[in-house]
């Protein structure tokens, strides 16, 4: 009888002891759940800080297309100063040949022009001489024929008249001659200087044409759209202003290019710390930074309804394992 009531007296407080221990329990483990917080992890792409990419230019007023005559491999490692694309200069070289014969002839004519000039104005100024002579002439006869009868100094203020008004003529020829002269001087000095800027410009577009990167990096041809295809430019294929050849982007320092969803957008801010690990070293980790979040909200790809905004991740240490286009996840730290 007496173990009877110890063992239910037993059971009675294990019975409290255990009501007890529960109702503590529970609101410690509410509280965990309230602090627990995951970091948000997104998927990115590798790409260089600093590219430089390289954009067929105009040459002059003549040259819309050029053709490749030489292009390093895709992928080389390159330095500033390296060539890395030869454009074809035997249409620049044909223009300068011709544009400098085009500019002795018209030296030749610049110079004939001159000669010519020179005689023209020799001629006018010696016909000024003589008009002036029987203009003095004829003055010096009117003075010493005061005295004779009417009818002949009539006649001899006709004839002085008559000279005045060549003389007059002649100097207004002269002045009118030396207006047309110093046109047409000005009008072919000004063709010997366009040809000689123009053969000028062409000699300036030649060392263009091998092109070289200002930058170290590796180099990345690009992709050209040959009969439809998508693949590499190569040796022979023509290029139009406008078109991009190649790029180079420096290795030293990179970032990630990634995103976060339109849910998200509010967990982050520019500075926070991220964790980039690649897929290739997915137990390396490299620290990084968010740099820059965008504005604008939109669709991840074509085949997703998923909204993001872009986010770039800028990596805080330089390291050669680190190429452009590697994937990698980054892990947003809270």
């Amino acid at each position: 009888m007496r173990r009877n009531k110890i063992a239910s007296l037993l059971l009675y407080c294990s019975l409290i002891g255990g009501t007890v221990s529960c109702g503590n329990h529970s609101p410690q483990g509410d509280a965990d759940d309230n602090t627990h917080r995951t970091n948000l992890r997104e998927t990115g792409e590798l790409a260089a800080v600093e590219s430089k990419s390289f954009i067929l230019q105009r040459y002059g007023r003549s040259w819309w297309e050029m053709r490749i005559i030489g292009i390093l491999e895709h992928g080389t490692i390159v330095h500033p100063g390296d060539s890395i694309i030869q454009l074809d200069p035997t249409d620049v070289k044909k223009v300068i040949i011709n544009q400098e014969s085009e500019l002795e002839t018209q030296r030749a004519v610049l110079e004939k022009l001159r000669v010519n000039q020179d005689n023209q104005l020799n001629q006018l100024t010696s016909n000024i001489k003589n008009a002036t002579l029987a203009f003095e002439l004829k003055k010096n006869e009117q003075t010493a024929s005061r005295f004779e009868p009417p009818k002949i100094l009539k006649i001899k203020e006709l004839e002085f008249e008559q000279e005045k008004i060549r003389l007059h003529k002649e100097q207004k020829k002269l002045a009118l001659s030396n207006i047309i002269s110093a046109n047409e001087l000005k009008i072919q000095q000004i063709r010997v200087r366009q040809l000689e800027d123009e053969i000028k410009n062409a000699y300036d577009i030649l060392p263009k044409l091998t092109v070289r990167t200002p930058i170290a990096g590796v180099f990345q041809v690009a992709k050209g759209n040959r009969s439809g295809s998508n693949s590499f430019l190569k040796v022979g294929d023509m290029l139009y202003v406008g078109n991009l050849m190649a790029n180079v982007p420096d290795l030293t320092w990179m970032k990630v290019n990634t995103c976060i969803s339109e849910t998200d957008f509010l967990k982050i801010h520019e500075g926070q710390k991220v964790a980039v690990r690649l897929d290739a070293l997915p137990k390396v980790v490299f620290d990084g930074k968010i740099a820059y979040i965008g504005k604008l909200c939109h669709l991840k790809d074509e085949k997703s309804k998923q909204k993001v905004f872009d986010v770039e991740v800028q990596l805080l240490h330089s390291d050669t394992r680190l190429k452009p286009g590697m994937t990698v996840s980054c892990e947003y730290l809270q």
